[in-house]
């Protein structure tokens, strides 16, 4: 017996003895984590020190220790000190050493870049790489990145949408705090009721997404995360003006609440003051409307979902929203529906709310129940259209997340609801317009969903694979696998693919409001049925150092290939527009190269190509889409002085010729060539900071290139063959602005 028991003791203390500590060093940037390479990890009374590979692993034995701490440090980042538990597992985050400069606090000198941690391809911009321009709204942040590029739908008044890889925005899933906030009537003009104030990063993925927000992105993903409570500025105020006298203000907020100090709050407030009215190419249409805007924003946090227990975040916002655009005499309410001045009129309140609960039971176990609604109230006036639209939508999205080994499994069930009504009505007959008249859209998708993640051989291999079925009240089972693969073959070289299905229903007026402004009759030939693609795409992303010198090479290819697909033939026939199905061959083949150089922590670098080829075959011939230059060139430059007081920034983008709607068969004087021309802008932007005050200057398209004749017709908006849907380039010419910013942190 005794020697039985003393067998057993001695096994026990050996497997004690043997028993060793694996896991992962990461350093904190914004909300983003990096693995962090050649970090050191130790036990806090001393002893052997073990290094983090090239994939943030490391190890560490456990023989013999008394003192159960353990020390984590890295250069650049505070030290830690974290009390071992027993596990054998641990994930370490490190945050970033802030140092003060004469005044000037530096708490990340790195702007954009691509996420070392993430398993699809995730372009983070940050606030850093959004204080290089006055990134005024969400369409104005991607002046220094080649993935994203703004596109304007409406010219009158100024609707943009984010493309990616050549495809139109509606292609891409635009998230708030990870939540399908921009669907619908919010689609149109969602993206510029975000001002960048309220922006913590960007999160940018082309290709293949995940599954657990739904089956919408095809082309891509753009997450939008807001200010976060408890690491905002206590204080934010920002003012802009620009040469065409349109104003910005923007102030923000943010306190701890309760005596506990768990509750952290933000409150957000912005206005938009219209310009002057600017005709600075002599067509008689302002060169941008008259945008009055009013925006209020409160988010709440409680607690952290990295601890046990709950956490929690909500949040509320409201946009009430006019623009006035159309002939420079147009006056706005005197002058709706007039079919003597032309002009257009939109006008729009939405409310918004959301919350997001975690309760995490332990390491291993998270329950997260994630809901956001909105209404949308829009009146609007298109010349001598009347349009109204009322919307409503709400999102529910309920997940376990459980750890098993290495491994990472989430699951769940989700639903989907939107009520879309539009009433559309000519104010003076018009016998040639066939499209008046009451369209309801209704969405209403329930959907359960999978996901797994597998962690192989120290994290060299990730895999994500994933799939969604969900239920359309009309078409029945959507099924959508997703699958994402990276391979870190060391610390330099990192490899990624991914491949998988998408599916969204087409809210045709909201996403298409040009085809609104148009002399042109809407056809319809069909029923319009949900657009089905596939995207898959591989990625090589290179790091490397040489001396003081940083760099990135990322290369990428991503094809996309639609099973039904819709979009307005304007090519047809001159005097329509044809709404049908198309579920011929489209294709969408995008390459995308980029280099970014930073030198002594002062001065960075970045250069872009991008080679599209979106097309389409109709009887056999093959048909290029229209507003995709087949080349593009972007490079940025910024530099910083020691101190931090001094910055400036210049970006410059080139763009190929891309091929335009056929107008041959209109009169002589409203025909526009098959193609545009090249064409450059080159934007500038200089800073200057002392201590909590920040000045800046610019000027966009300081080249002043204007697009010729951007409006067909322009002579006369009610004749027969006014069009808007031609313009392809800067309508407004050179803008210059200014802009001070005042910080208490």
């Amino acid at each position: 017996m005794r020697i039985n028991a003393l067998l057993t003791l001695l096994l026990l203390s050996g497997t004690l003895q043997a028993q060793t500590i694996k896991g992962k060093l990461f350093g904190e940037t914004g909300d983003e984590r990096e693995i962090l390479p050649g970090g050191t990890v130790q036990w806090i009374a001393g002893g052997p020190v073990a290094i983090v590979n090239e994939n943030g692993v490391f190890e560490l034995q456990a023989d013999g220790v008394t003192e159960k701490r353990i020390v984590a440090s890295f250069s650049g980042y505070r030290s830690d000190t974290i009390a071992w538990d027993g596990r054998t597992y641990l994930s370490i985050t490190l945050k970033r050493t802030a140092t003060d400069l004469t005044g000037v606090t530096v708490t990340d000198r790195r702007g954009a870049f691509i996420s070392g941690t993430s398993v699809n391809k995730l372009e983070v911009i940050n606030q850093r790489e959004l204080s290089k321009a006055a990134c005024c709204d969400l369409a104005g942040c991607f002046g220094t990145t080649a993935s994203v590029q703004p596109q304007t739908t409406n010219i009158v008044t100024n609707s943009q949408e984010l493309r990616i890889l050549g495809l139109s925005g509606v292609y891409n899933q635009v998230l708030v705090d990870g939540l399908p906030m921009v669907q619908g009537l919010t689609y149109t003009y969602g993206i510029s009721t975000f001002p960048g104030t309220i922006v913590e990063n960007i999160y940018v993925s082309k290709g293949t997404t995940s599954v657990l927000q739904g089956y919408e992105s095809i082309s891509g993903q753009i997450n939008l995360d807001t200010r976060h409570p408890d690491k905002a500025d206590r204080l934010h105020l920002n003012a802009y003006i620009n040469s065409f006298g349109e104003k910005h203000l923007n102030a923000s907020g943010a306190t701890v609440v309760g005596r506990n100090k768990k509750w952290h709050t933000l409150l957000a407030l912005h206005s938009v003051q219209p310009s002057a009215r600017i005709d600075g190419n002599a067509d008689g249409f302002l060169d941008l409307p008259l945008l009055t805007r009013y925006m209020a924003y409160n988010k709440w946090k409680y607690g952290s979902d990295t601890e046990n227990g709950l956490s929690a975040q909500f949040g509320l916002r409201f946009v009430n929203e006019k623009r006035i655009g159309g002939q420079k005499i147009y006056r706005g309410n005197g002058d709706k529906g007039s079919g003597q001045v032309y002009g257009q009129f939109v006008n729009f309140n939405q409310p918004e709310a959301y919350a997001k609960l975690n309760y995490r039971f332990s390491d291993r176990h998270v329950l997260a129940l994630a809901a956001s609604g909105s209404a949308h109230d829009q009146d609007a006036w298109f010349g001598t259209l009347a349009y109204t639209g009322r919307q409503q939508t709400a999102y529910i999205n309920l997940q376990h997340e459980m750890k098993w080994g290495q491994h990472l499994l989430k699951y769940g069930i989700s639903y989907r609801y939107q009520e879309l009504t539009e009433d559309i009505r000519f104010v003076v007959a018009d016998p040639t317009k066939t499209y008046a008249g009451k369209y309801l859209t209704r969405l209403r998708v329930p959907g359960v969903f999978a996901e797994n993640t597998f962690h192989w051989a120290d994290d060299k291999v990730v895999l994500i694979a994933g799939a969604r079925m969900d239920r359309h009240q009309e078409e029945g089972w959507y099924f959508t696998p997703r699958t994402m693969l990276k391979y870190a073959l060391n610390a330099n070289h990192t490899f990624r693919a991914s491949a998988g299905t998408g599916w969204r229903q087409v809210n045709l007026f909201s996403e298409q409001p040009v085809i609104l402004t148009s002399s042109r009759n809407i056809v319809f030939t069909e029923a319009l049925r949900s657009e089905e693609a596939m995207n898959w795409g591989v990625s090589h992303t290179w790091r490397f150092e040489a001396g003081s010198t940083k760099g990135t090479l990322s290369a990428d290819f991503y094809q996309t290939r639609f099973q039904n697909q819709f979009f307005p033939d304007y090519d047809l026939d001159p005097s329509k527009i044809v709404i049908r199905n198309f579920d011929g061959v489209s294709r969408s083949n995008g390459v995308q190269v980029d280099a970014l150089f930073v030198f002594v922590q002062q001065l960075e670098v970045r250069a872009a190509y991008n080679y599209l080829d979106v097309y389409r075959k109709e009887n056999g011939t093959k048909v290029v889409l229209p507003f995709n230059p087949r080349n593009r060139l972007m490079s940025a430059v910024s530099y910083r002085t020691r101190n931090n007081k001094w910055q400036a920034d210049v970006n410059a983008h080139w763009f190929d010729q891309m091929r335009l709607p056929d107008t041959q068969g209109n009169p002589e004087p409203y025909r526009r060539p098959s193609s545009s021309s090249p064409y450059t802008t080159v934007n500038v932007q200089g800073t200057f900071r002392l201590s909590t005050l920040e000045f800046y200057a610019g000027c966009e398209n300081i080249a002043n290139y204007r697009q010729p004749d951007p409006i067909i017709s322009a002579d006369n908006p009610f004749g027969p063959h006014f069009d808007l849907s031609s313009v392809w380039g800067p309508t407004r010419g050179r803008e210059f602005y200014f802009g001070v910013r005042y910080t208490i942190k």
